[in-house]
């Protein structure tokens, strides 16, 4: 492929200012010749995984469950207008009630029970009304609804700003990863702590957005979303018990001990970019009809409401989540894959790759002159190190303070030969050594 003529080091007239002639591109070819190893991108999307990989968003009707249909569409605001007791009911779209009615059998006994399910999904699928969407998503894979709502002025035929719409799906991206976070633990403020494990288990979430651009619905399959709904659930409920006690008292203990339920700085922080702006939101949950309410919740949540008026508060808890977190003592293990110091001897930082002992992705360590030899060696041979430190809560635990014994640690073969490529991988790494090290200690 030829390089394109704006990258860095080729002048205006496609010639590679101050670096010679331009190396010659391989030949063309449309498909790959034989012996070729196709590369991690071909193109093609990668396929779906997690549990809507089998559905691909369209029920089965031989596995939709008629009670389940029912309970969806009378969640989405769709209305019974009767049937034949005990044998099907008919249900039609919310608002005025025009457009396809639907019928649903009340059980898989009736006789035609597959047909009408299959005609009632096809009607779904076909229908313009939003909620036929909602619907037919909680049919594909069994999951928990969390809808949040934002009272914005309305802009041109009720819609609302891009702008709005991506402080919308911003904070709810938050709050979603605020319970993926409580998850993992509690803690009034997580930085980077758990922060991957969350992050992945949200993969499997889908989203859909309300019109006009104020709400939003993500869909969490109960396989594996479940615990997140049930920490937000109670996390929520305790920042408005929280919020309510500080406006009435003054006082932040609540916000103490809502830390246990699932309240952080990361939570905090999602409801006010989701407040903020507007005049007030709300976020509610719904189970999946076909699991049921899980203990110690009620079984219809009423939404739960923020205003402007919170703001201070949740600012404020945040601010102290932030500030009284401690720093954690850890012994961790991590590849050295940075080096930095001011000149060829004395202390030096170090950047290390966490292997084990803390749930963070990298730190940067302060080491003193033979603890940052040592993790020099280490590096240049493709050992990991040890370190006895503390995580600070300062910058989000990415850096290790009051650091020592330094020692190499001794891994097998495989490991070492995968370690020793991940840093023949990293072309800054080794740039970094010499320019830390300096002529004299290469």
């Amino acid at each position: 492929m030829h390089r394109p003529i704006d990258e860095p080091g080729y002048g205006e007239d496609g010639g590679r200012a101050g670096r010679g002639p331009a190396p010659v591109p391989p030949p063309y070819r449309p498909h790959p010749a034989p012996g070729d190893t196709p590369g991690p991108w071909t193109g093609v999307p990668a396929p779906p995984t997690g549990p809507w990989a089998e559905s691909q968003g369209a029920p089965d009707p031989g596995r939709v469950d008629p009670r389940v249909l029912g309970a969806l569409l009378a969640r989405h605001g769709w209305r019974r207008r009767g049937g034949a007791a005990g044998r099907y009911s008919r249900w039609t779209p919310p608002g005025s009630g025009t457009g396809t009615s639907l019928l649903v059998p009340e059980s898989r006994a009736f006789p035609d029970c597959e047909d009408l399910l299959g005609e009632a999904l096809t009607a779904l699928a076909r229908s313009g009304t939003p909620s036929a969407r909602e619907v037919l998503t909680g049919l594909a894979v069994p999951s928990d609804e969390i809808r949040w709502w934002r009272d914005v002025p309305p802009g041109p035929a009720g819609t609302v700003p891009w702008t709005v719409q991506e402080q919308l799906r911003s904070a709810a991206r938050q709050l979603l990863l605020a319970g993926a976070l409580a998850v993992r633990g509690r803690a009034g403020y997580y930085g980077a702590r758990h922060r991957r494990p969350a992050q992945a288990s949200l993969e499997t979430v889908v989203v859909g957005a309300a019109p006009g651009g104020r709400g939003l619905t993500a869909f969490l399959p109960v396989e594996p979303g479940r615990p997140i709904a049930v920490r937000l659930y109670h996390a929520l409920h305790a920042a408005r018990e929280a919020t309510d006690y500080q406006r009435a008292t003054g006082g932040m203990e609540a916000f103490d001990a809502a830390v246990e339920a699932g309240v952080s700085r990361e939570l905090t922080e999602a409801l006010v970019a989701l407040v903020r702006g507007t005049e007030g939101a709300r976020i509610g949950l719904a189970w999946a009809p076909s699991a049921g309410a899980p203990q110690g919740c009620a079984a219809r949540p009423e939404p739960v409401e923020f205003s402007p008026g919170d703001l201070p508060a949740l600012r404020e808890a945040s601010a102290r989540y932030l500030t009284d977190e401690p720093s954690v003592p850890v012994r961790l293990t991590g590849a050295v894959v940075r080096m930095r110091r001011s000149g060829p001897r004395g202390e030096g930082t170090v950047r290390l790759r966490v292997l084990g002992g803390a749930e963070v992705p990298h730190v940067r360590v302060r080491l003193d002159e033979e603890a940052y030899r040592t993790a020099g060696h280490a590096h240049l041979v493709g050992l990991p190190i040890r370190v006895v430190g503390r995580l600070e809560s300062r910058g989000g635990f990415r850096r290790l303070t009051d650091a020592s014994g330094v020692v190499p640690v001794q891994v097998d073969e495989t490991e070492r030969d995968r370690l020793m490529k991940s840093i023949q991988g990293t072309t800054d790494s080794a740039d970094f050594f010499e320019e830390a090290c300096g002529p004299d200690e290469g």
